[in-house]
């Protein structure tokens, strides 16, 4: 069913805390906050960006310097400080003109819930909490920060056969730089 339903996915929407990074937020004595983010999971969102997918970010969070990380990959729809993020979503699906089961959705806390219940593909991290793996269609084997990103966008590519190809095999397909 999984496998299946990500051969209709067009928009890879992914929350923050805990699914680009581990959670961990560093506080510097001037206020800003610092977050980790995985190389591996920026390079799949930039490709899947290159590859005509929509890549959303809503988070409850709200820090600048993670706007400068997502603008370096090209992402554009960037949602910070949301407290309903269902909302959010429902005025991405309107403005982007995709139906639910366009929709990847990647959550690890409560807040994550109410979209992980409407998006054709739900999916979290393996250390996200429990209430959201019951309602996951998929759980990476990776912890967020740790690749679990990567791993997902990869098998929706590769199932969809957008994934990179060696340059003789595919012609036209050339990796893009890594960020």
């Amino acid at each position: 069913m999984f496998l299946e339903n990500i051969k209709q996915v067009k928009a890879i929407i992914l929350d923050i805390d805990g699914v680009l990074t581990d959670g961990t937020v560093h506080v510097t004595e001037s206020g800003e906050q610092l977050r980790k983010f995985h190389v591996r999971d920026g390079y799949a969102l930039k490709y899947a960006i290159k590859k005509g997918f929509l890549v959303c970010i809503i988070s409850g969070g709200n820090s600048n310097s993670v706007l400068h990380r997502f603008s370096g990959l090209g992402i554009t729809e960037v949602h910070l400080g949301i407290e309903d993020k269902l909302e959010v979503y429902l005025k991405v699906l309107k403005e982007h003109a995709l139906s639910d089961a366009d929709v990847m959705y990647m959550g690890d806390d409560l807040p994550d819930i109410a979209v992980m219940r409407r998006v054709g593909v739900a999916a979290c991290p393996v250390d996200a909490v429990q209430e959201v793996k019951a309602c996951a269609d998929y759980i990476s084997p990776f912890s967020g920060g740790q690749g679990c990103v990567r791993e997902l966008v990869e098998t929706i590519l590769k199932v969809q056969g957008k994934w990179y190809m060696d340059e003789g095999s595919a012609g036209d397909e050339q990796p893009v730089t890594s960020s």
